[in-house]
């Protein structure tokens, strides 16, 4: 044990807020899985399967800091065809379950788990446009030349996440986007894509409407949110089911809250221990310890920013930024549902909220943020630092010269 925690690099305020937000996951958790049960199992065994998801995480972001940064640039370039394959796979199972469209999960042969595709994606997507965008930070590109090595894979993975799970495809899309105008990347093209994008998801709802047999279940759902959460009634009966329970949660909560484990709303909140696991947190803990949460979060922004800055490549600087602001993104949008700022869009709270995939894929990019702030020499790190010294005067030749 005394060796890995030896071998322990990278960031430490970021493992401090990591390990933080996992041990408090404990307490939500536990308290929300008495809702799951339905008489099947025991709280304890819930709790256990949590705890066994956050040690194989942890495990994932140990292995994976030790990466040296400048690898994922060749792993990148293998995976995205990779990913673009299970999406494709996930998306033609056309699975259906509790009257959803379920083909955003794809079964594991052999083992029986479920595996959420578009959660990799997310991650694999990230690190391939930081890399391109590293390529390409020393020379003018123009829009015809991104357009097959940028553009179409993420063109590809958004439109084959999109059909089934319509919020994780827009956040995607506008992580990209983000990351290219950090990046450097000609904003007169990023304008170009907003719209293309604008106009292909439009042209898709309406071809799904016109003919219902396509899709009926998450294109009526969608559209149903985002109508209630535009024009909600004055008597807020047409308003959500999971946002009206969210927010009775929030109120009953006041300031200190209700104390640990002793959530109401728990019961009749659906997605509770997920996508409304804020809420919870709120009613339990109070408007103080939602604000906690969110200050922790807002530190593990602050410290990706500090390694960005502090990162010797610009693949490295792109690379942090790149798998680390979607992390504290999903975080605002969950809140932002939870209190009602946002339309309801299924995402969780990372760290905290239950699910293998999530947490698996929030502690892989934890480790790449991690092996960013590694003070490692790669090859590329080494030329720059021949290349300077190469360029710097010897001081013995400059006092010869002088005397």
């Amino acid at each position: 044990m005394k060796k890995y925690l030896a071998d322990i690099q990278g960031d430490k305020a970021i493992w401090g807020v990591v390990t933080l937000l996992a041990f408090f996951s404990f307490l939500p958790v536990y308290s929300t899985g008495s809702s799951l049960l339905a008489g099947s199992g025991t709280i304890f065994g819930y709790i256990i399967k949590h705890i066994f998801l956050l040690i194989l995480g942890f495990g994932i972001i140990y292995a994976v800091h030790r990466v040296p940064t400048h690898y994922f640039k060749g792993l990148s370039i293998i995976a995205m065809p990779v990913i673009i394959l299970l999406l494709a796979y996930t998306l033609a199972q056309g699975k259906v379950m509790d009257g959803a469209n379920a083909s955003r999960w794809m079964q594991v042969p052999f083992v029986g788990l479920k595996f959420q595709t578009s959660n990799l994606a997310a991650v694999v997507l990230m690190v391939y446009v930081a890399r391109y965008l590293s390529k390409i930070k020393d020379r003018k590109v123009s829009f015809q030349e991104s357009i097959l090595p940028l553009w179409a894979p993420v063109f590809l993975v958004v439109a084959l996440i999109f059909p089934a799970n319509f919020s994780t495809a827009a956040i995607i899309f506008s992580m990209v986007l983000t990351l290219c105008f950090i990046g450097g990347y000609p904003i007169k093209y990023l304008l170009g894509i907003v719209a293309t994008g604008v106009i292909g998801a439009a042209l898709f709802i309406m071809t799904t409407k016109a003919f219902p047999d396509l899709m009926p279940t998450r294109v009526d759902t969608w559209t149903a949110r985002i109508e209630r959460f535009i024009s909600p009634s004055e008597d807020g009966l047409n308003e959500d089911y999971q946002s009206q329970r969210a927010k009775m949660a929030i109120a009953s909560g006041g300031v200190f809250g209700r104390g640990a484990g002793k959530s109401v709303m728990k019961n009749t909140l659906p997605q509770s221990s997920s996508d409304f696991m804020y809420a919870i947190i709120i009613e339990e803990y109070g408007m103080l310890g939602g604000l906690a949460l969110l200050f922790f979060y807002l530190l593990f922004l602050f410290r990706v920013v500090v390694v960005a800055n502090g990162a010797t490549t610009i693949f490295a600087k792109l690379l942090a930024i790149g798998v680390g602001i979607p992390i504290v993104f999903q975080a605002f949008i969950n809140m932002a549902v939870a209190t009602g700022l946002f339309p309801v869009t299924g995402q969780t709270l990372p760290l905290i909220s239950t699910g293998g995939t999530s947490i698996w894929m929030t502690c892989l990019a934890v480790g790449i943020i991690l092996s960013a702030s590694v003070k490692k020499d790669t090859e590329e790190e080494k030329a720059v630092k021949t290349t300077k010294k190469e360029e710097e005067p010897n001081p013995l030749e400059v006092l010869s010269g002088q005397l």
